[in-house]
């Protein structure tokens, strides 16, 4: 259903309660409408004119509805995962799952195969008319592979280093066009030869290319939110359409009418390449929907990995304080509000940032934490940050992100983070299913809450009970801990959207935040949107 169009749908369910609990003392209610995707990526239109889209996230491939904006899962989890994909000239649909390495073929008969495997970072895809397939690793690798088809026989690599060949388009002419990420380059290659000359240049961040039937190459620039038309023979660029940063991909259809893709909107937009209008088909308020933290004001501050936006919860209005590529941020997943500070971490890409409380002003992300889960900034300005995969608490010293030491080992997928008000750190233990209190001077450490099943986000509540998310019981519960008892003030809930392999269990952490009135908000990475359970 498109976002957009739904406006009265949502003021109708905004405020709707439904039972959620067997204590019948807290009811749910929707804050922010739902997304229709997990983030989005690539983008493809068949030769039946069905407009597919790529999460990898998600690990889902959609279809999208022209008119409507009405999306449903065209190819689901796990083998769904597409960073970009394209129908071969026999119908046959191929797909780069990006996390996991692979390259997936959906026959025309149904047959599912695996062309390619143990190649982090599959990003791009093509076909050329004569029915041969290539790919790309970007990210996590900078490689251009050759695919056999069938799956017989294993990828081809006919170059790397080309600094990032993203998303990558068949020309007239044969050859293989596509931007060098890294580099602000269009380029194209021979792929029998394995040759690349650049042909355009003075690009931001150029993310993909595409030819239209008259042979017309059409380039986005994510970090700038253009939609540009190249000339392949001079170089030379036309500023199309401009939208906002962000965009990931395009194709054209078989009437050269334009689509690309926004992640940070989740969105689908069509974009008209004479008069330069632009329409969204649909998007979402969200983009992933992961960690949030309320700060004094009572807003609510979500980390939503292509971008950090503040929930107003009483409007339901959301303030964008950041995205990807128009901002100096790293994808963050988990946030924090304490002492003043704005603290995001990104469990991917290793880094760490913080904002002082009004958002609008940082430091530059910091890189070279291990799997960081969450971060929080102490009274004297220094952080602490969990380090998931490692099992540490590190702490930064406040003027020197190269001063980290470690204050707690040992512990079991230490994920989110909480300051009581004694200045003593929670830290949920993912893997130990346990919640421990740690002393950030002197590390000592005791458990606090145990027996919890994948424990995540939590919050001190008005009354000193813990509200935890038990995303394994998919379940919030309160729980005092002087007496140790336990109660169930959720259940059933849209949580614990599975991790694709070889990733962290902890994936899109699961938010939770306690309000001065003992509403309990928390984050939902399988609905995409913000909950409130409301007391009474």
């Amino acid at each position: 259903m498109n976002f957009m169009k739904r406006t009265a749908f949502f003021a109708a369910i905004l405020f709707a309660a439904s039972a959620c609990s067997d204590s019948e003392e807290y009811t749910q209610e929707a804050v922010t409408a739902p997304s229709p995707f997990h983030g989005i990526h690539g983008i493809t239109v068949t030769k039946e004119g069905k407009i597919l889209a790529g999460s990898v996230v998600g690990s889902a491939i959609y279809e999208v509805d022209r008119d409507s904006g009405a999306t449903s899962i065209y190819e689901g989890p796990p083998e769904g995962m597409a960073d970009d994909l394209e129908e071969g000239p026999d119908g046959t649909l191929a797909w780069t799952a990006f996390l996991d390495g692979k390259v997936y073929a959906r026959k025309t008969d149904g047959t599912l195969l695996t062309l390619a495997e143990g190649l982090p970072g599959l990003n791009s895809i093509a076909w050329t008319d004569e029915g041969r397939l290539f790919a790309t690793q970007v990210f996590l690798g900078d490689a251009l592979y050759e695919l056999d088809p069938s799956g017989e026989n294993p990828p081809r690599e006919i170059m790397s280093g080309m600094g990032g060949l993203n998303g990558f388009d068949f020309g007239p002419d044969g050859k293989l066009y596509g931007p060098l990420w890294f580099k602000g380059q269009i380029a194209r290659v021979d792929v029998d030869t394995g040759t690349l000359d650049v042909i355009a240049e003075g690009f931001a961040t150029p993310a993909a290319v595409n030819f239209n039937s008259k042979g017309d190459l059409y380039a986005v620039d994510t970090e700038a939110g253009h939609v540009y038309r190249v000339n392949t023979d001079t170089g030379a660029k036309t500023l199309i359409a401009e939208v906002a940063p962000a965009i990931d991909n395009l194709a054209f259809d078989n009437e050269d009418k334009l689509f690309i893709t926004n992640m940070a909107d989740n969105a689908v937009i069509a974009v008209d390449t004479e008069s330069g209008e632009v329409e969204t088909i649909v998007s979402g308020p969200l983009a992933i929907a992961g960690d949030i933290a309320l700060n004094e004001e009572g807003k609510i501050f979500v980390a939503d990995l292509f971008a950090i936006r503040k929930v107003d919860p009483v409007s339901s209005t959301i303030e964008e304080i950041a995205r990807v590529w128009s901002s100096n941020i790293d994808y963050p997943l988990s946030i924090s509000t304490a002492n003043g500070h704005v603290a995001v971490a990104a469990l991917t890409a290793g880094a760490v940032q913080v904002f002082n409380e009004a958002g609008d002003a940082s430091s530059k992300p910091h890189h070279g934490f291990t799997t960081p889960a969450d971060a929080i900034v102490l009274s004297d300005g220094s952080i602490v940050v969990s380090e998931y995969a490692r099992g540490a608490l590190v702490r930064v010293a406040a003027d020197d992100w190269d001063n980290r030491t470690d204050i707690a080992t040992g512990l079991e997928g230490p994920a989110m983070l909480k300051l009581n008000g004694d200045g003593m750190l929670y830290v949920s233990e993912n893997l130990g299913g346990q919640i421990s209190r740690v002393n950030p001077d002197t590390g000592e450490r005791s458990v606090v809450a145990h027996d919890l099943s994948a424990p995540e986000g939590f919050d001190i509540m008005p009354d000193g009970r813990l509200a935890v998310a038990e995303v394994g019981a998919k379940r919030i519960v309160a729980i005092d801990l002087e007496s140790g008892e336990s109660e169930v003030i959720g259940e059933n809930l849209p949580i614990g959207f599975e991790a694709p392999e070889d990733t962290p269990s902890l994936f899109i952490p699961t938010g939770v935040a306690v309000a001065k009135n003992g509403d309990v908000y928390y984050s939902s990475d399988i609905d995409v949107r913000i909950y409130r359970l409301r007391k009474g």
